[in-house]
């Protein structure tokens, strides 16, 4: 009788406690059914995903995100591939892989930029101007000198040094890339014909000229290269600036020559976000506009609208849902100079967020 009793005030203790870890919404089971995502790709969005996710993570407990920065090109594949649940990429995908892989999704997160950067012994401070056309005679090997005819025609008064230009481009697959010579393509018919854009493209092969992976590779090539131009997505303005490389002012569309500054890069989502279309992909690149910096771009989750579960389907409904909203606040996005969707573009990619299913 003894042992009778005591095993039921045992099980009463047991049902009470486990009524109580009910009642607090905590507990073993809570535990088991933490989500874990992976992010990959970008190494321009890297970093503010790594501002987003202990903030996100803090809100979700149930949710955990790993991110890796990979490059564009391999967060697309590995999220076709359905090896990640996010791949982070500066490009949209393309007609040909969108009609090959009719399931992913390209949903906007934030807007963002690049800037063309360059190490010049003594004119680092100095904003410098280039043009599309000038940009691909350098990177095709026909103007190979900073003080060619084309270079001091867009600088006059400053005085260019006679030496060799080391032009540095990404050799991993990458939307900083895409973004890159879509601004050569668009503003240069020669560049377009021969080279043309994507994440990855047949470099012409320039003497002298460098190649480097992901964005820290690029700050990192004009840092130990004097005489070196490179591109750089401006999350990296802090490392650009820390290093005392140079600016460059870019010409856009109407002829003006610009900084990658808020108002410009506001300015060139402005003109030509009304025309996103309802799957998001859109170049954002030679906007019209005086006031409208060049080389502009929405930052992606590219996204298999089938996930595994309903449980990571609806994790990563809430991550994409968090990050278009709350994580597009000024506190987050000013860190790594990005500006926030418009209310439009996040309409958009609600209706997006919302085919995600497990």
């Amino acid at each position: 009788m003894r042992s009778d009793s005591k095993l039921r005030r045992s099980v009463l203790l047991g049902a009470g406690a486990a009524a109580l870890v009910a009642g607090l919404g905590v507990g073993v089971a809570s535990a088991a059914q933490t989500v874990t995502l992976t992010e990959t790709g970008s190494s321009l969005l890297y970093p503010l995903f790594n501002i987003w996710v202990p903030h996100f993570e803090k809100a979700h407990p149930g949710i955990r995100v790993t991110t890796q920065s990979t490059g564009s090109g391999t967060g697309i594949a590995q999220a076709i591939k359905g090896l990640v649940q996010i791949g982070a990429s500066d490009a949209y995908m393309s007609n040909g892989q969108l009609k090959q892989n009719p399931g992913i999704l390209n949903i906007p997160l934030a807007i963002s930029a690049q800037s063309i950067n360059y190490n010049l012994p003594g004119l680092n401070g100095h904003h410098l101007v280039f043009s599309g056309p000038v940009l691909a005679g350098i990177y095709s090997g026909t103007i190979t000198n900073w003080d060619a005819p084309a270079i001091a025609k867009l600088n006059p008064g400053v005085k260019l040094p006679n030496h060799k230009i080391i032009p540095v481009h990404r050799t991993d697959g990458s939307g900083d890339t895409f973004i890159f010579s879509q601004y050569l393509s668009f503003s240069t018919p020669a560049w377009n014909s021969k080279v043309g854009y994507g994440t990855s493209v047949s470099w012409p092969a320039v003497q002298g000229g460098l190649g480097a992976q992901g964005n820290p590779g690029m700050v990192e090539a004009l840092k130990g290269n004097k005489y070196s131009i490179a591109y750089v997505g401006v999350s990296f303005a802090k490392q650009i600036d820390a290093a005392h490389l140079g600016t460059a002012k870019l010409v856009n569309r109407a002829g003006k020559a610009v900084l990658p500054t808020a108002k410009t890069v506001s300015a060139a989502a402005a003109a030509l976000g009304d025309k996103t279309p309802t799957d998001e992909r859109i170049s954002l690149i030679f906007a019209p506009g005086a006031n409208s910096y060049p080389i502009i771009n929405y930052e992606y989750a590219i996204v298999n609208k089938k996930q595994a579960n309903k449980a990571t389907a609806d994790a990563v409904k809430t991550l994409l849902t968090w990050a278009s909203n709350e994580g597009n606040a000024e506190q987050y996005l000013k860190q790594v100079h990005f500006k926030a969707l418009p209310k439009k573009i996040r309409e958009l990619s609600a209706k997006q967020i919302a085919q995600i299913q497990g």
